[in-house]
């Protein structure tokens, strides 16, 4: 356990959080004021349980309109309970109690975090999170409920597992276009459910958008924070897993998890027929043709990541000799000792041109604006340590905690800046380093470091992975505050009117996002309709995406491992919703 959880105090938490959970049960049944339940400034964020959507309230007025909404659904008392495998409520720390809740809703079962201070005479919440966690018409087939593997209708589980895959008893519930670890994750907690997906991919075996990249990629987060749903990595896994592992490991979790895919699959039509889809797929069949086939889902989730799939190219006029590559389209191996300049500083960047001095090539790196820099060791130790780590409290428990705090609350922005900061000072040999060779660094939005940057526009920092020596060590020589102009055949011209000589060219300038990837699919009209996706809401809430979009039948899955494991819990529940609605 961590030292959060080695603390104590004199104050009985949990005499204190179940009177405040009797008052705010009270509350919700009668209509009443949130007075005396919330400081004036409080939070209330809620995943499913009460809003129906993810929604974080602030102020009093705020709150007051959520506890109405909730009066009808809530279904039982509110109770502190422990979650499996931990405590009730947490040491009281600088007089806050804060302890997890249970209850039912009208749909299923939810769970809580409260944290409560005492002001004005009683003990007010200065934070609630409330949770769907899950549906009582669509129970998760897990753990003590696991499903007790007997065939049911003299089939073997091969020709079981076969006809499933081949969608030779019925059309799929959900299509999940994509196959990486949001789509796979997912599909874990449908199947779970008793929903059946079918996930369709362009690559030709599931992990190969892991495998074909460049030979230096590792994972920039630690193995304890980059589980799967229901899977947790061996004790043996590496902190850092490299790419093949972490591909091979997907397509390892597909199996185990009984996932269909259908790899060497595209999407080349859909449209909306009533309640469900129509879309046409193309595939390669084992005699080498490709297919086309229709199928019928009532529901499409687009998981082909954050970044989407479509390169932003900036426009540079002016022609150039050699190779100019989006750094998608860079698979590694380098151009053989050539001068190549890599134009970007985020994690793409800067793990290519990693790659590129590994084998054998001159760098140049073009750093258009300021780069948060962090060592991953620093990610690990100081902001991750206490949540992730071997002798952390359970990833669960770890990924309730985190999202129990609004993203726009003064608490979480302080948290950040704090962890930022000690992160900064554990780095700051590296960061003198990276000053001195002219690489020019930022501390994110409002000292927040890379959680901001992510959630805002998903980049803007690099996790330093092996990078950043090479840099400090004039290996990987930098241009900062300057942007490629034009070409001029043998070299690139910057924004400053100097010249840079080289032989080929990187653009690691990101990409258009999901929705330019549901533009590129599944039409404008269709992308017009969803709106924005990714980027926190005037809520603090991320937009697009593991929520309900203005398209009935269409959503977004994507983030981090950490996230997606998370977040896609209540995707699922929220699919799971719409079809215990239709049916």
């Amino acid at each position: 356990m961590t030292e959060l959880l080695e603390r104590s105090d004199a104050i009985d938490g949990e005499a204190v959080a179940t009177d405040w959970a009797r008052r705010f049960a009270a509350a919700v049944d009668a209509g009443g004021s949130t007075a005396d339940l919330f400081v004036d400034d409080a939070w209330w964020r809620d995943l499913l349980a009460f809003s129906g959507d993810l929604h974080s309230r602030h102020g009093e007025a705020a709150l007051a309109e959520q506890l109405a909404s909730a009066r009808g659904v809530l279904r039982s008392p509110v109770t502190v309970v422990a979650p499996a495998d931990f405590v009730a409520v947490l040491p009281t720390v600088d007089g806050v109690v804060t302890a997890f809740l249970g209850f039912d809703t009208a749909e299923g079962r939810g769970q809580g975090l409260v944290r409560l201070i005492e002001a004005g005479g009683s003990w007010r919440a200065v934070s609630l999170f409330t949770t769907l966690e899950e549906l009582r018409e669509m129970p998760f087939a897990a753990g003590a409920a696991r499903p007790d593997g007997n065939s049911t209708d003299g089939r073997t589980w091969h020709a079981r597992r076969a006809a499933e895959r081949d969608l030779v008893d019925g059309e799929p519930d959900v299509l999940i276009v994509g196959a990486g670890h949001s789509g796979l994750g997912l599909a874990a907690y449908l199947r779970a459910m008793g929903l059946r997906p079918l996930l369709v991919d362009q690559e030709q075996r599931v992990g190969d958008n892991w495998r074909r990249r460049y030979d230096s990629l590792v994972l920039h987060d630690p193995v304890h924070y980059d589980e799967l749903p229901f899977f947790p990595y061996p004790e043996t896994w590496p902190v850092f897993a490299p790419k093949e592992k972490m591909g091979d490991w997907l397509e390892m979790y597909a199996s185990a998890m009984e996932l269909d895919v259908w790899c060497a699959t595209t999407v080349v039509g859909a449209q909306r027929v009533a309640d469900r889809w129509q879309v046409s797929v193309r595939r390669a069949g084992s005699d080498g043709v490709e297919h086309t086939r229709t199928i019928a889902p009532a529901h499409i989730v687009l998981a082909t990541g954050v970044s989407g799939t479509v390169p932003q190219l900036p426009d540079i006029e002016g022609e150039f000799d050699g190779p100019v590559l989006h750094s998608s389209g860079y698979s590694g191996g380098g151009f053989g000792g050539k001068r190549v300049v890599v134009v970007g500083t985020g994690n793409s960047g800067h793990d290519v041109a990693q790659d590129l001095v590994n084998q054998g090539d001159q760098v140049t790196l073009i750093q258009r604006g300021p780069t948060y820099v962090v060592s991953s060791g620093a990610v690990a130790q100081v902001m991750m340590g206490a949540a992730y780590s071997d002798t952390s409290p359970p990833t669960s428990i770890s990924d309730y905690l985190g999202a129990s705090s609004p993203h726009l609350s003064a608490a979480t922005t302080a948290g950040l800046q704090a962890a930022t900061a000690a992160m900064a000072e554990f780095d700051a040999d590296l960061h003198r380093q990276l000053a001195a060779a002219g690489f020019v660094l930022s501390s994110g939005e409002d000292g927040t470091g890379s959680m901001r940057l992510f959630l805002g526009r998903g980049g803007g920092y690099y996790i330093d992975v092996g990078c950043s020596r090479h840099i400090a060590d004039g290996t990987i020589a930098v241009r900062s505050g300057v942007s490629v102009t034009a070409f001029d055949g043998t070299g690139i011209v910057l924004s400053d009117g100097t010249r840079i000589d080289a032989d080929a060219v990187i653009l690691a300038t990101g990409f258009g996002g999901m929705e330019n990837t549901a533009r590129q699919i599944f039409g404008a009209d269709l992308a017009d309709r969803c709106g924005p996706v990714w980027g926190l809401d005037d809520e603090g809430e991320v937009r697009g995406v593991w929520r309900r979009t203005a398209q009935p039948g269409f959503w977004f899955s994507g983030g981090n491992l950490g996230f997606a494991r998370f977040y896609n819990r209540y995707l699922a529940l929220a699919i799971g919703q719409d079809v215990l609605a239709t049916n």
